[in-house]
């Protein structure tokens, strides 16, 4: 057979394969259930044998167009792992007069029991209607029956008047997807723009036809006399667009990433243009200065930044006397987070208003940004609201409303912008928490203008630690350390063990050292966050050290030691995000024991990853019975890109190696 005649034939056969493949709920095979492991993941906790979405636009008098979503799945359970799969969760919109609808349908469990499929299906126990907030519910399915082995079928519709954007489809998940197909069916009235991001892009079709819809039209007459009603039809053109992919692998969490959702395969729509019989075209958000004028625009944003009667005879009075701008700004700034406590909501619209929020002392996140931003401008700060997607919410990749789900403040200076979030208490300017890491914000002054903002730290936050230590002949190591956390490094440490009990700290920071044992411990500038925060112990380890043949080896760093390379994949697809560049520096004085002396030690090396990633610095020198080392890592920026993979990979394992080298004493 010709080659070329070879092909036509695989590709018909792959074509016909395809084809011949029935998704449809309800059709489950022996053969589904037999499955032990997915085919080309056998790591696979579950499986996505199939995913098929349809969006559809229905008309009614009342409510006008409305956009109805209809979502089939069947997914495979292999492990025990696989079992929150059987619990699936739909969020919807509840604040209008017409609410968004969830429903789920067609629920069943399938089992192979003696040969034949046994079916379950989902009873009213199974299945929950929850509030997440005031916005937003919550319906749930929790499947009955789950076993290693079980097929899991569902449905679910979803009826919405918020035609502003489609709900996001999602090619890709945490499991293997061996078939996703998305269907939008758009009447000429709505043109939308699809934004596709990850690495695995579907095969698109692309059909317009007619469509025609019957609904009924009712005639009230004002005297209340009568009501007419009559079947009317609605006749228009639609363009249906499908997207396929198939063999999707599964988006691992790796190492250093901020949101495995900015990478995986997806699409979306946003409304960016009406056009109706008889009417000019209305356009939507189409760039970022619509989408922040949209915003800026809402009754809970713009309109409370001008509010300050609530706050003018405090903030006078807290500012009197204070003649320079930074003083004021920090005055302000520690007003505010004393002031009023984050209730742990996001979002850029005010939950209850600034003025309520201030007089109950809590408030959402744009309660307390947006106040903060109020009062620097009564106080003659340049300060305008930065609109943010936190890292939990993605990247703003794309133009649209939804992109932002945070705020915060930010002041435009000569030399740059210095920027506030009031909701963390122990952050100072430019050191945000971070979940406000995330690429760029967006600047929205009075004006309407807008400007880009880097939200990715440039300064290096450092970890300083200086340790003096003696070792015995036996073995041991006693000594001294004092560690040094500065800017993101202190507010992280803040955050994470301040309010955590010294005792279950120590402990934990023992075992995290080799089960070294900690004495003497004592914190410096805890609360003061002008200064870098200061740990004090002593130590005793028992557990660094070897004695063979009467000689003694330890690695010169001991418990310090980096263990292993947090990169293992051989090729990342994804940036690396540290959130900040950090430096890590290790001065150690070693005394080792008498009677003993260097037989051998690490050589000192320099490793320069490159002005994109970062260095590694060795040094070490003995003088008599002291051995002193110092140890200094980089990483210059907070975000590297996938092609310095390889490298930062390579500076990693070499900094590891040169760790895990011994130093050699031996008895004079």
């Amino acid at each position: 057979m010709k080659l070329n005649q070879l092909v036509i034939l695989l590709f018909l056969v792959s074509f016909f394969q395809i084809k011949a493949q029935d998704f449809k709920l309800g059709k489950v095979t022996v053969a589904e259930l037999q499955e032990k492991q997915h085919p080309s993941d056998t790591s696979a906790v579950a499986a996505i044998l199939f995913k098929t979405g349809e969006v559809k636009f229905e008309y009614s008098q009342e409510r006008g167009f409305v956009m109805v979503t209809d979502v089939k799945v069947r997914l495979k359970i292999y492990k025990k792992e696989g079992y929150d799969w059987a619990t699936q969760k739909i969020n919807y919109y509840k604040v209008n007069s017409s609410p968004e609808k969830v429903s789920f349908t067609d629920a069943v469990t399938y089992n192979l029991v003696d040969g034949k499929i046994e079916k379950t299906k989902l009873k009213s126990d199974g299945q929950f209607d929850e509030t997440i907030n005031k916005y937003w519910g919550q319906k749930k399915i929790t499947m009955p029956n789950v076993k290693i082995g079980s097929v899991i079928e569902y449905r679910y519709v979803i009826d919405s008047p918020r035609i502003g954007e489609f709900k996001d489809w999602n090619f890709q998940t945490s499991i293997p997807v061996n078939y996703s197909e998305f269907e939008t069916n758009v009447p000429e009235y709505f043109v939308y723009k699809a934004n596709q991001k990850g690495y695995i892009f579907p095969k698109v079709e692309i059909e317009n036809k007619s469509r025609i819809l019957n609904y009924t039209h009712v005639t009230d007459y004002k005297d209340g006399s009568k009501t007419i009603r009559s079947n009317e039809n609605l006749n228009f053109r639609e363009t249906k667009t499908k997207y396929i992919a198939e063999n999707l692998p599964a988006m691992k969490e790796e190492n250093f990433v901020n949101n495995i959702d900015n990478y995986t395969s997806s699409i979306s729509h946003e409304l960016s243009l009406t056009r109706f019989p008889n009417q000019p075209d209305k356009l939507y958000s189409t760039d970022w200065n619509a989408v922040v004028k949209t915003i800026y625009d809402y009754d809970d944003f713009g309109p409370e930044l001008n509010k300050i009667g609530y706050f003018e005879e405090d903030v006078s009075q807290l500012i009197k006397g204070i003649s320079t701008s930074d003083e004021k700004i920090t005055a302000i700034y520690d007003f505010i987070k004393t002031k009023v406590k984050w209730n742990g909501l996001y979002g850029y619209s005010c939950e209850e208003g600034v003025r309520k929020a201030y007089k109950s002392g809590v408030g959402n996140v744009a309660d307390i940004n947006l106040m903060l931003t109020a009062m620097l401008r009564f106080s003659e700060i340049n300060a305008n609201p930065v609109l943010v997607s936190t890292r939990s919410n993605g990247i703003a990749m794309f133009p649209n409303r939804g992109a932002f789900n945070y705020v915060i403040s930010g002041i435009e200076t000569e030399g740059g912008f210095v920027l506030l979030d009031a909701t963390e208490k122990y952050s100072v300017p430019n050191i945000l928490p971070m979940r406000d890491l995330n690429w760029f914000g967006r600047l929205i002054r009075k004006d309407g203008s807008s400007e880009e903002v880097d939200l990715m730290p440039k300064t290096n936050s450092k970890e300083f630690v200086n340790i003096a230590m003696t070792l015995d002949a036996e073995g041991v190591i006693e000594g001294k350390v004092r560690l040094y956390h500065s800017n993101h490094e202190a507010l992280k440490f803040r955050i994470n063990h301040i309010v955590t009990n010294k005792e279950n700290y120590l402990e934990a920071l023992e075992n995290k050292n080799n089960n070294i044992e900690i004495n003497n411990y004592v914190r410096e500038n805890e609360l003061d966050l002008s200064k870098p925060v200061v740990e004090n112990y002593s130590f005793k380890d028992t557990k660094d050290v070897e004695i063979i043949n009467g000689k003694i080896y330890l690695s010169p760093m001991v418990f310090f030691a980096a263990k292993e390379n947090p990169f293992k994949q051989e090729v990342r697809e994804y940036p690396v995000d540290f959130g900040y560049p950090i430096q890590e520096k290790y001065n150690i004085n070693l005394e080792i024991p008498e009677g003993y002396e260097v037989e051998s030690m690490p050589e000192g090396i320099s490793i320069d990853g490159g002005e994109n990633i970062g260095s590694f610095k060795f040094m070490i020198g003995n003088t008599g019975n002291k051995i002193q080392i110092v140890a200094t890592s980089d990483i210059y920026s907070a975000i590297i890109t996938p092609e310095y993979y390889l490298s930062l990979k390579d500076l990693f394992q070499k900094s590891i190696d040169k760790q895990k080298e011994k130093i050699v004493l031996k008895k004079i």
